[in-house]
């Protein structure tokens, strides 16, 4: 086992898992908590390609939609899916769950525990050393941080469904949906062009540029997510230390 394709597959996960670690600035959640999140992710890796397994068999014959077909269906449902129901297990009834924060640090977790294997599996499974490189540099760039959006997005509902009883299902249904959307365009962005036929250079050079623009906006999508729980966060930490938070008055 070459110890340089283990580290391509697998330092832009603890990169990215480091960056969300210190984002949460209030209340660091314990490390078990946090490996239990990772591991749960990584356990998700089974039923997502259980699912992507019987769900191929339904691939439309047409090259642009089987592209997106595999993109939003076969990829980006049942691995969120999967990552979602994970990440309810792992952390929904935990006390350490206390904070808006933590549900984006979880949910990253979750994702990057999902990335990390899926990127040794792809990494490892190219024969050659130097296609095991170049899919390991490509994945760093653009799969690892891709899981990790859709993961702070997942987290963002999820965090809002924790903490607002009245509308839960509403949020848990958007912490679902809105990663596999964002899942399902980056993927069919980079499928549809596999399924062109050959010729199509044009077009698939215009969807790559869609492509980046597109991760561009997941970026900033992300950073304002993760704002805005901190200040939620914040004013949490505000309130409980309030003298009189949790006072009623009782005549």
């Amino acid at each position: 086992m070459n110890i340089y394709l283990i580290i391509i597959a697998v330092l832009p996960v603890f990169v990215l898992a480091f960056v969300v670690y210190r984002q949460d600035k209030y209340e660091k959640e314990p490390l078990g908590q946090l490996v239990k999140a990772f591991f749960f992710g990584a356990l998700a890796i089974i039923p997502a390609a259980m699912m992507e397994r019987f769900l191929v068999w339904f691939t439309p014959p047409f090259p642009v939609v089987s592209g997106a077909y595999t993109g939003f269906v076969v990829a980006g449902c049942s691995e969120e899916l999967c990552k979602l129901l994970m990440l309810m297990l792992a952390v929904w009834k935990s006390r350490e769950f206390d904070e808006y924060m933590d549900g984006i640090v979880y949910a990253s977790f979750v994702a990057l525990g999902f990335a990390c294997f899926e990127n040794i599996s792809y990494v490892f499974g190219q024969e050659a050393f130097a296609d095991a490189l170049v899919t390991g540099s490509v994945r760093a760039v653009l799969s690892v941080p891709g899981h990790f959006l859709f993961g702070v997005m997942m987290g963002y509902y999820f965090a809002l469904a924790k903490f607002d009883p009245e509308r839960r299902r509403h949020y848990l249904w958007r912490a679902f949906f809105i990663p596999m959307l964002m899942h399902g365009t980056f993927d069919s962005l980079l499928m549809i062009p596999e399924s062109m036929p050959a010729g199509a250079g044009v077009v698939s050079s215009v969807l790559f540029l869609l492509l980046l623009w597109f991760d561009i906006r997941m970026w900033k999508w992300g950073v304002r997510r993760i704002r805005h729980l901190q200040e939620l966060t914040k004013q949490q930490n505000v309130d409980r230390s309030h003298p009189f938070a949790g006072f009623t008055w009782d005549f």
